[in-house]
């Protein structure tokens, strides 16, 4: 959020997490890596005498050893309190104004239901029912559905998901492989990255073979997109969708 408002940060816990999951909007090249997103590393924060902090505190992290090193903004996305594409919204418009780039949040709010607009008019005609998801091993799946930042999107770009069953409140559910039968033949988005050796055990999997949809040749996957993202995420989802056509 702060790189799609045009200031680039000095340090961010797990780079490399970010250019494997998230990707886009790029890292400054001289971005600081401070560790793991679980356990940063204090003591280089505080040398770099950061002016802000931003972080999504509240899923375990502490906030008071932050609010020692600097002041601190709190990025509540899927607190429940709205669909997580207009939450990403509100949040961007609190970020834009405690960094003083209103006019920037409010542009990037604008280019991102245009992006995703355009990409719903590439797709006309052709938005058939498609089910999106992750590949963590070759017997599991998380689908993504109902309170996910990709159904807002998805229901943006008037696609149905073939996926209809319950989610948790980050909104996806984790299931056995064999489970996406209830999708049939259905499109099967799956999000990149996929580990190599979790590759091989699908490509050697009857089970994963067997599917329906497997069988139509209907399994695409796409770069990596980070579903528990912002405004950027859903607008870089959105454009791979619309390539798909």
């Amino acid at each position: 959020m702060v790189i799609s408002l045009g200031i680039e940060p000095i340090a961010v816990a797990d780079t490399k997490g970010y250019r494997d999951w998230a990707v886009a909007p790029e890292l400054p090249a001289g971005c600081l890596d401070l560790g793991s997103r679980g356990e940063p590393n204090l003591e280089l924060l505080l040398e770099l005498k950061p002016d802000l902090i931003t972080g999504a505190y509240g899923f375990g992290l502490d906030e008071a050893p932050f609010k020692r090193i600097a002041p601190l903004h709190m990025v509540p996305f899927y607190d429940g309190t709205q669909a997580p594409y207009r939450q990403a919204e509100a949040e961007t418009l609190k970020l834009g104004e405690r960094l003083g780039r209103e006019a920037e949040a409010r542009h990037l709010i604008a280019q991102t239901a245009a992006t995703i607009e355009d990409a719903r008019a590439r797709l006309t005609g052709q938005a058939a029912a498609l089910a999106v998801v992750s590949m963590f091993d070759d017997r599991h799946v998380r689908v993504y559905g109902g309170g996910s930042l990709l159904q807002d999107v998805l229901d943006r770009m008037g696609i149905v998901n073939a996926w209809t069953g319950p989610t948790d409140s980050w909104g996806f559910a984790t299931m056995g492989v064999e489970e996406l039968v209830a999708i049939g033949e259905a499109q099967v988005v799956s999000l990149e990255p996929i580990p190599l050796h979790v590759k091989i055990r699908i490509e050697q999997s009857s089970l994963w073979a067997n599917l329906p949809c497997v069988k139509a040749g209907k399994v695409t996957a796409i770069p990596p997109v980070w579903p528990f993202g912002g405004l950027a995420a859903a607008a870089r989802f959105a454009g791979f969708l619309a390539a798909l056509a």
